[in-house]
């Protein structure tokens, strides 16, 4: 109890004694930075919904020393929680609803997850330290931002090009950086630099980031040496969470009058990432991404088309602790695509959003032998085999300013989503038992038309009332239409090896495909209540939604093929498969701002968020996986001069309401607090902080189950280490990281 009162009495000093150093800083004769956007809970434009958030300037700036995970980013955005998963691949939801249910634009290019753990999510191809701008629609979307989803749509943007000012000639530019993180040893850094003329850009970026395992706070133990079965760990480090990653981008644009052009290629190379929630790790993954992208101005509004294309390359295997025998597993999966819209202009009042909408998506899911396992050869087992899942997609979207106060938007969109596969093989296509049995599945399975078609219909309708200079209020209503992804349809095999090797959601469990699901049809009504003062000094928001999913792909549980046993275990690790099934979401999102004081120490506030959130599956009754409980984030503000100051209190409320049929953990509640601090010079920035600093121990409440250590064998084996560990959070962790622009 004292080491605790002497950390909040240190903590509160820390925001105190900020204030006076920028006395010291006045005296080596520098200006401080010119402050950028922060986070904003309110919408930048009234040409979009009030209920979503964005993420940039100084928000971005700051998040890039503390994380090399990009999703990470959205913490602290009204709606958004993370499904845990590697260093740099965290999976977001929105009302929770994640991974494919939502739509995850990066650079205006639809990215899909090209692997049976979806380790490798859209997010994911674009480093924090590249990010320009962070775009959360949530719920209510318009169909011109959204499609193929039903949970609502993040936007990634990259840097936008720079150019010379007129007369300046030419523009030359660059950036440097660095960070180092305490817990797990993460260090890395990033470079870019930039030549530009009036009419011509050119970017250059890298970055490159690596880690070891981070440790759980002190009093984290597992239960028995006996539960690692590879390389053994320290007590308290968190298996299956180091990682490192490699990414570099040009980006080239031409500007005239009217008109912009511009060309980006992205190349990412992680040569390892490791998992405490699946039971494979990521060995390799490569990624090339190529853009090109016209917006042009014309009499009538703003013309828009897109081409691009990403090629993935992705290997798995085992880490040294889970297990020494390896069963290798790759994929490769292309996406290109095509975009064309406009925004017509049809008067002062209204305007007009059409457009149309491409993307052909690729997929190989195939696992070489292991000659040294009679279980894994002697040929190659084919999970997904030339799989095929194309888009193509019209909306249209009107918007009109009625008068003073009110505003519409109306809008509708159709996608057509056909999807098919080759033929499937298991190791061994002619030996006896148990392969035989595995076999005949695969031959099952080639025998159905797997051919598909959906025709899917989108809506949206908002209306937005101010009611006075301080309040408005904003009310929608949207349909939107998801077809299952590869897959969701397509993976066919119930021997229990072969299915936990496919979970995109990290619960333990071995999942097989449907080819008979029915797209998920989502009805969801919200409303946005927004106060705020004339100049937005201060304001509070509050998002009531409600969400009916027909047709909702949950899971229920199956025999299966090969396993110790074919009933289903509760509290246990057991074969699923998935299945329409209906559900219904609703919750409440709050958030806000304030300023407190403003003294010699500079200006004082507060900021919140506020999430809860409710699933329930109508048909079973049982509650949906992984969403997030009633949770909170409390943050006090100090600015002074250069300086930007933060003390961050964080309490989540314990996991109770769980999902039965995937066997999830509860977690206790738990709060933590959080340091944060930056000074910017003119060309120099630095920012530092302290995670989790009373090093409190907890559990992440949609982690998943932690499979890092020795947890890897058949489903129920008496070999592994008992069902009901959940991946342990990090402990304390003190950060920083330099910025310097030349």
């Amino acid at each position: 109890m004292k080491k605790q009162v002497a950390f909040a009495l240190r903590s509160v000093m820390f925001v105190a004694v900020a204030g006076a150093i920028p006395a010291l800083a006045e005296e080596m004769k520098t200006s401080p930075e010119k402050q950028l956007d922060k986070v904003l809970v309110t919408a930048p434009a009234e040409t979009e919904p009030a209920a979503h958030g964005m993420v940039g300037g100084d928000a971005l700036r700051s998040g890039t020393a503390r994380t090399s995970d990009t999703a990470s980013l959205l913490d602290g955005v009204p709606g958004v929680s993370l499904y845990g998963a590697g260093g740099i691949s965290s999976l977001p939801a929105i009302h929770g609803l994640a991974d494919d249910r939502l739509r995850i634009k990066v650079d205006g290019m639809d990215l899909i997850s090209s692997c049976p753990n979806h380790m490798n999510p859209a997010l994911s191809y674009i480093e924090p330290t590249n990010v320009g701008k962070l775009k959360v629609y949530a719920g209510i979307t318009p169909v011109s931002a959204g499609g193929d989803s039903i949970g609502g749509t993040i936007v990634a943007e990259s840097r936008a090009p720079e150019f010379a000012a007129a007369g300046q000639g030419r523009l030359m530019k660059g950036e440097v950086g660095a960070f180092y993180r305490s817990n797990g040893n993460a260090r890395g850094g990033n470079a870019s630099a930039t030549y530009a003329t009036e009419a011509f850009s050119a970017t250059y970026s890298a970055s490159t980031a690596e880690a070891g395992n981070y440790k759980a706070a002190g009093d984290f133990k597992l239960a028995t040496a006996t539960s690692r079965i590879g390389t053994p760990v320290s007590r308290d480090e968190v298996a299956g969470t180091a990682y490192e990653t490699n990414n570099q981008s040009l980006s080239l644009a031409l500007r005239g009058d009217r008109q912009l052009i511009e060309f980006k290629y992205a190349n990412q190379r992680i040569p390892f990432e490791y998992f405490p929630n699946q039971r494979m790790d990521m060995t390799q993954n490569t990624s090339n991404r190529f853009s090109l992208a016209f917006t042009g101005q014309q009499q009538w509004g703003v013309l828009k088309a897109r081409v691009y294309q990403e090629k993935t390359s992705h290997e798995m295997a085992f880490a040294d602790a889970k297990m020494s025998t390896q069963m290798p597993m790759n994929t490769e999966g292309k996406t290109t695509g095509a975009t064309l819209s406009g925004d017509v202009v049809l008067s002062e009042r209204d305007t007009l959003r059409i457009g149309g909408e491409y993307q052909a998506y690729r997929l190989d899911d195939w696992w070489p032998p292991n000659p040294a396992s009679t279980n894994m050869s002697p040929g190659t087992f084919w999970n997904i085999n030339h799989g095929k899942r194309d888009r193509a997609a019209l909306f249209g979207e009107w918007e009109k300013q009625v008068d003073a106060q009110w505003m519409t938007m109306l809008g509708v969109r159709y996608e057509r989503v056909t999807m098919d596969t080759g033929e499937v093989q298991n190791y061994n296509t002619t030996g006896g038992a148990p392969h035989a049995a595995r076999q005949a599945e695969a031959t099952a399975f080639n025998a159905l038309n797997r051919k598909k078609t959906d025709n899917n219909w989108d809506l949206t309708a908002l209306a937005r009332y101010t009611a006075s200079a301080t309040q408005d209020v904003e009310l929608g209503f949207a349909r939107k239409v998801r077809s299952p992804n590869l897959y969701e349809r397509y993976t066919w095999s119930k021997w229990s090896m072969a299915a936990v090797m496919v979970n995109t959601v990290g619960d333990g469990n071995g999942y097989v495909g449907d080819v008979n699901l029915k797209p998920e049809t989502a009805h969801t009504a919200s409303a946005t209540f927004d106060w705020h003062a004339h100049d937005r000094n201060w304001e509070f928001k509050a998002t009531p939604y409600y969400t009916h999913v027909t047709d909702y792909i949950d899971a229920v549980a199956v025999g299966a093929v090969g396993a110790n046993t074919t009933a289903f275990a509760a509290d246990n690790f057991n074969v699923l498969q998935y299945k329409n099934q209906s559900a219904r979401i609703y919750g409440l999102d709050l958030s806000g701002r304030m300023p407190l004081a403003r003294n010699d120490l500079g200006d004082f506030g507060l900021k919140g968020v506020l999430g809860y959130t409710n699933g329930k599956n109508r048909d079973t009754g049982d509650d949906l996986y992984n969403i997030m409980p009633l949770n909170t984030k409390l943050t006090l503000t100090q600015k002074a001069g250069g300086w930007d100051n933060g003390v961050e209190v964080v309490g989540v409320q314990a996991k109770t309401r769980l999902s039965d049929v995937r066997s999830e953990i509860k977690t206790p509640g738990y709060s933590l607090v959080n340091l944060r601090g930056s000074y910017s010079w003119k060309q120099v920035r630095l920012d530092f902080g302290v995670e989790n600093l009373f090093d409190k121990h907890y559990f992440l409440p949609t982690g998943g189950a932690y499979t890092g250590q020795g947890m890897t064998m058949a489903l129920r084996s008496p070999t592994t280490m008992p069902w009901g560990v959940a991946v342990p959070g990090m402990g304390r962790s003190v950060y920083a990281g330099v910025n310097l622009k030349f």
